[in-house]
């Protein structure tokens, strides 16, 4: 087996981690794991990892500073995002802090392993299921709701919709 060496996963939701961090360690890495910004800084500051992935809003903090004292610790690392709310200008800024790539969840290890192994010269794959225009403004309503503190007429006001109109669309199921 490939010895890739160490790679440091930060997310809160530990399902997801505990399944990630065996799939990494099965391909090879030396798998160590975080829940929070801060317990992911004190990891980093120790002993900085070849690779990570890190989830992009944790409880305690935004995932990209994690990225930043990985970049900044190791320049050489290679780091992915890993996001629920992805948006252009938050994958630009990824990449600026030092992430190689960015990936929407729910995303699997053969993903982050591809992720991961990619060559900066290489393209990733266009999904095979992207979201369907629905879908994508299902996910930017449900970000700016959540944006808000689930403040219905903020959010409504920031969206520049009509508050009933809002309150209809957040009852309905997510488009497919």
């Amino acid at each position: 087996m490939a010895d890739y060496g160490s790679l440091l996963l930060v997310d809160d939701d530990k399902p997801f981690l505990t399944r990630l961090s065996r799939a990494m360690e099965s391909r090879g890495f030396d798998v160590d794991t975080a829940e929070t910004i801060t317990e992911a800084m004190v990891k980093v500051n120790g002993n900085a990892p070849d690779y990570a992935v890190v989830d992009m809003r944790l409880d305690d903090g935004n995932g990209l500073d994690v990225i930043a004292a990985i970049h900044e610790a190791k320049p050489q690392s290679k780091a992915v995002i890993l996001t629920g709310y992805g948006n252009i200008a938050t994958a630009v800024t990824a990449v600026k802090m030092g992430a190689v790539d960015y990936l929407s969840k729910p995303a699997d290890a053969d993903d982050v392993f591809a992720a991961l192994m990619r060559s900066p010269e290489e393209r990733a794959e266009p999904p095979e299921n992207p979201m369907s225009a629905d879908r994508v403004r299902w996910e930017h309503i449900l970000r700016v709701y959540e944006l808000c503190d689930r403040n219905v007429s903020e959010t409504a006001r920031r969206l520049n919709m009509h508050r009933r109109t809002l309150q209809r669309i957040l009852a309905k199921r997510a488009p497919r």
